[in-house]
């Protein structure tokens, strides 16, 4: 190769540092520490390792965030950063811009992006959430029987309303396999349908020993669960996935228990105050009905046609005493006069004036008979007309003259209307003398 071909080992390294920067993108390796030092820059350098190789690292000052101190010989990390090489040497590196501890790193960005998937899809929405009921028929919990979380909510169930029956629907809360026996439990519970509401959950711990509850598929089964479930995941501290697609959140599994029931002492006060202001409200109720009862049995009494016809009656009986009284001092004014005439006669001896006065008395007598045929004549007739009155009103009278009162053969209801029958309809028609039951071939309506 000529000599004016050959480039310098700084231009090889340099064209390599090039090479790595651009071709290897930015990203994270998870490795052991190891040769950590601290020079009095402030920049930490050390190489991570794992069972194969090994590599190094600078994390420069101005890049470090957060607990850099703390980090040691020995710690298993993640390292976020670019490769580049170090030209001096010629020695590839890791440029490290964020680290953490490797373990408790990798669940935070799984939790962190299923949270985010779930979100974005509306798992988390609140209008899909369901309503817990306000005192469940039964209970149902689905965790591990032997765990303190079990003994906390049956402790406070037993306390607040022990009336509720409770059904555990047994499952491991830790490990690899308690996901997929969650789930089970959940559809077991699902399947059977003895319950109202879930309470699913554990508790406290680590972030590690609470990850089955952030489980993908058991994320989907309780928001796909048609019975309203509560989450008590933990302390109030711990937040998982499933305490987002659950209907209700609860801060720990004794709080859990404090929501799915309300106080015994409370419900039982409660009841009994609806009692006594339902007793209050039938009471009044039953009251004004009677009232209403009392007032149209007198309306209809009133209004009864028996009613009306002795009121006529009456009517009629007076003004027959009254005529009677007045033809009885109409007569006695009459003889009372006639006295007197019979006075002047006797006191007028002269036969002229006696036959004048016998004539007069004659005439007069004439005129007596004639006003008291007249009075007589006129009492009957006003008597009669009063009589032809109160018959042209009684019902009676309304059917002498072709009409009839046609009712509803099943109800009674006397019909005003011809709507108010379909053909095939069974009638009652009331006449004057008797009665005739027909079926409605038709009915038009006038309307």
């Amino acid at each position: 190769m000529p000599a004016e071909a050959a480039i310098s080992v700084s231009q090889l390294n340099r064209r390599v540092k090039t090479l790595l920067e651009q071709g290897i993108p930015r990203l994270w390796v998870e490795g052991e520490i190891s040769n950590l030092s601290r020079p009095a820059s402030g920049h930490i350098y050390f190489s991570l390792k794992d069972d194969g190789a090994q590599v190094g690292a600078a994390w420069f000052r101005q890049r470090q965030r957060g607990p850099a101190i703390h980090f040691k010989d020995g710690d298993h990390v993640l390292a976020y950063g670019r490769v580049s090489i170090y030209e001096a040497r010629g020695s590839y590196q890791l440029i490290v811009e964020q680290m953490e501890p490797a373990g408790e790193g990798v669940l935070k960005r799984r939790f962190d992006a299923l949270k985010k998937k779930l979100l974005e899809e509306g798992l988390f929405d609140e209008d899909r959430k369901q309503a817990l009921p306000t005192l469940p028929d039964r209970i149902g919990i689905i965790t591990s029987p032997s765990g303190a979380a079990i003994r906390d909510i049956l402790s406070v169930l037993r306390r607040r309303f022990p009336a509720v029956p409770v059904i555990i629907y047994p499952a491991a809360v830790q490990g690899d396999a308690a996901p997929a026996e969650l789930i089970g439990a959940l559809e077991t519970a699902v399947r059977r349908d003895e319950c109202d509401v879930l309470i699913i959950g554990r508790g406290g711990g680590s972030l590690e020993d609470l990850w089955a509850f952030n489980d993908e598929k058991l994320a989907r089964a309780i928001a796909d669960c048609p019975l309203p479930i509560v989450s008590a995941v933990g302390h109030e501290v711990d937040f998982t996935i499933a305490d987002f697609v659950a209907d209700v959140r609860a801060p720990t599994p004794s709080g859990a228990a404090e929501i799915v029931v309300p106080s015994q002492q409370d419900w039982q006060r409660r009841v009994a105050t609806l009692a006594a202001r339902m007793g209050r409200i039938g009471e009044r109720a039953v009251e004004d009905r009677a009232q209403q009862m009392d007032w149209l049995a007198r309306r209809l009494l009133a209004a009864s046609p028996a009613a009306t016809l002795r009121r006529q009656h009456d009517s009629l009986r007076e003004n027959r005493g009254r005529l009677a009284s007045a033809m009885r001092r109409r007569l006695l004014e009459e003889g009372n006069h006639l006295q007197i005439i019979r006075g002047d006669l006797v006191q007028l001896s002269p036969a002229i004036l006696v036959e004048r006065t016998i004539g007069r008395l004659a005439e007069l007598r004439q005129r007596l008979a004639t006003v008291a045929r007249n009075i007589v004549s006129t009492a009957d007739h006003r008597a009669a007309l009063l009589g032809r009155a109160l018959h042209s009103v009684s019902p009676l009278a309304t059917l002498d003259r072709g009409y009839a009162i046609v009712t509803d053969a099943r109800s009674n209801k006397v019909l005003l209307r011809a709507r108010d029958v379909a053909s095939g309809d069974e009638i009652r028609a009331r006449l004057s003398k008797g009665e005739i039951i027909a079926t409605v071939k038709e009915a038009i309506d006038s309307d």
